[in-house]
């Protein structure tokens, strides 16, 4: 029996995990592959599982805790996509908020399924405009100390660190970012890639399909400072359905609820890690998203729809307390709604602080 090809994509929140892995997963289809993909979040109602799913790709979800901590989810996930068809390739999303994972999921999965899987370089994305900020070490990044070591761990682990929009970027500006990862982390690979365009996919491609002694760098890393890091992030989940009487456009409503909120957080001093609304309405579907407050607010996916009414899903990751966040999330939804005289109804709505770490594995020396 082959093995399955196990490659995982981390990075920051906000980072373009999910958009590179759609077109990594394209990608390898359209060579004849079979591709299943696993994504992760804290709670439930992950905008990401349901984009990919309605790009018609075969996903898993692990939901309610990050994959080190729920590794054994992780693997079963992995069996069930396979329960039709083994996959030649597993995409493998994470938790933005989550490092060490070559000592909690790559290692385990080299000691335990060793026959089952290969393992392939370990990406880590770069989100230019935190990654940025947080490897000059400016004051004023929107992120404590604590939360900014999260973000400088997880490029450290990486085989190979992708610097992502580098559509958006000019080429000083990507030096100078390959500048500030290679003193961070000397002599490590550095790829610029835009998962939007496709820019750089097919060297990230190379680089996947080689084999060697991957995901073996095992961090030093201090849980106190990372649980720290991490808790103050607020975070929430909210699943919302909106109704009219008459028709409204989807991708307006979208990007006016991810604006409203880009405002309100301004106004609060809160730095949004990845802010996210997905429309969902009789197999059409819109995306709308923020990635830092330096930027703006983008309709990513646009679904050119006329609806009466739609399923809209809301992620919020937010330098704040949930309470505030959940307050800011419900307002803008409610003030898009009622300029287009529809009404909301907030199905199910999770806002917490995620709990500290604790990994079902830990491997502290790699094989």
């Amino acid at each position: 029996m082959n093995e399955i090809r196990y490659i995982m994509v981390g990075g920051f929140l906000g980072a373009g995990k999910t958009t590179t892995l759609a077109r990594l997963a394209q990608c390898y289809m359209e060579q004849g592959k079979r591709v299943g993909i696993v994504t992760n979040d804290q709670a439930d109602d992950l905008v990401d599982t349901n984009l990919l799913r309605s790009l018609g790709f075969n996903v898993g979800e692990v939901a309610g805790a990050c994959f080190c901590c729920n590794f054994d989810e992780l693997m079963t996930t992995v069996e069930r996509l396979g329960s039709r068809e083994r996959p030649d390739i597993i995409l493998a999303e994470p938790v933005g908020s989550c490092t060490d994972l070559v000592a909690t999921v790559i290692q385990p999965i080299k000691k335990l399924f060793d026959a089952q899987f290969s393992i392939a370089p370990y990406a880590v994305i770069l989100k230019p405009s935190h990654g940025r900020r947080v490897l000059r070490d400016e004051p004023g990044t929107g992120f404590s100390p604590k939360a900014a070591y999260i973000l400088k761990k997880q490029i450290e682990e990486a085989d190979l660190v992708l610097i992502n929009r580098a559509d958006e970027l000019s080429s000083e500006q990507i030096e100078e970012l390959r500048g500030l990862i290679q003193n961070h982390i000397p002599e490590r690979p550095v790829l610029a890639v835009s998962a939007r365009t496709g820019d750089g996919f097919e060297a990230l491609q190379e680089w996947l399909q080689q084999d060697g002694d991957f995901g073996r760098r095992v961090l030093d890393i201090d849980y106190d400072t990372y649980a720290d890091g991490e808790a103050e992030l607020g975070w929430l989940n909210s699943s919302i359905q909106v109704s009219a009487d008459a028709e409204f456009s989807l991708d307006e409503l979208l990007l006016g609820i991810v604006r409203r909120l880009q405002e309100s957080l301004k106004e609060h001093s809160a730095e949004a890690a990845h802010l996210k609304s997905i429309g969902l309405w009789e197999g059409f579907f819109g995306v709308a998203n923020l990635v830092s407050s330096e930027n703006e607010a983008e309709l990513s996916l646009p679904s050119n729809c006329q609806v009466k009414t739609v399923d809209v899903i809301v992620n919020a990751r937010v330098a704040c307390a949930p309470e505030l966040l959940e307050k800011l999330v419900r307002a803008a939804v409610l003030a898009e709604t009622d300029t287009r005289k529809a009404s909301a109804e907030f199905r199910q709505t999770q806002s917490f602080r995620p709990g500290r770490p604790v990994p079902t594995h830990r491997v502290t020396e790699a094989l």
